[in-house]
């Protein structure tokens, strides 16, 4: 049997796509494994009839689509995010493959929302989105020649979703039980972080680096807990405080 209620947890998000009939293809894909959430991020061109005859019987799927401005908007409530990407890039996350991406996300979406990301056809995802998320994962396609169209990205992460949730084959990740922090307040503590260490000197607002990256990816790996964002906030309010008393 299929766990229902996790794969309603679980939202896919299209970063940028620019043909249309891959939208409808993807919504076609995910009605096929049962998932329902489909997030567009700045569609070169949607709606579109090319998307309505690509999805065929995906048709819900694809009215139901969200269309955002922003990957911060299409992420926003999501406590884990992960990204499909054949290319390297700087900083990346922690590398997976799709099946073992597939059991984390299902286990995590029997209680959370958690969000995967495609990126643009022609240039994948870049640097700055790979940075929102907490893992990067890969299909085992031939290294010859591993660019896979966006749709049938789509459908082969959907099939692995679909298998991995499962009553048999999703199990628990294992860990604390207590609330981890959303999108929402990770990026409202790493804009804090940021502002502080402006402040204190810290960072150099013209030789800024990649040091606020590194932040996201540490905050990645370490995926804070609501509780122990709030800690961190309020340790930051206290640095603020102090500077402005001197």
């Amino acid at each position: 049997m299929t766990d229902l209620r996790a794969l309603r947890n679980i939202r896919v998000v299209l970063c940028e796509p620019s043909h249309p009939g891959n939208i409808g293809a993807a919504a076609r894909a995910l009605k096929t494994m049962g998932l329902e959430r489909l997030v567009l991020v700045k569609p070169a061109n949607f709606p579109h009839p090319d998307a309505d005859a690509r999805a065929a019987g995906g048709l819900d799927v694809l009215r139901a689509a969200v269309c955002c401005q922003s990957l911060d908007q299409a992420l926003a409530g999501t406590t884990f995010a992960a990204a499909l990407s054949a290319r390297r890039r700087d900083l990346t996350p922690e590398v997976v493959d799709a099946r073992r991406a597939a059991r984390d996300i299902a286990a995590l979406a029997r209680n959370e929302e958690v969000a995967l990301l495609f990126g643009p056809e022609k240039a994948g995802l870049g640097s700055e989105a790979l940075s929102r998320c907490h893992r990067l994962v890969r299909i085992p396609a031939n290294p010859a020649y591993a660019s896979l169209n966006l749709a049938a990205s789509v459908q082969l992460v959907a099939y692995e979703l679909r298998y991995a949730c499962s009553e048999h084959s999703a199990e628990p990740l294992q860990g604390s039980t207590l609330r981890p922090g959303t999108h929402d307040e990770i990026e409202r503590l790493i804009v804090h972080l940021e502002s502080c260490m402006r402040i204190t000197g810290f960072l150099h607002p013209d030789r800024p680096g990649r040091l606020v990256q590194r932040m996201r990816r540490m905050l990645a790996r370490a995926r804070p807990e609501s509780d122990e964002i709030a800690i961190l906030r309020g340790f930051l309010r206290s640095v603020e405080d102090l500077q402005r008393a001197r």
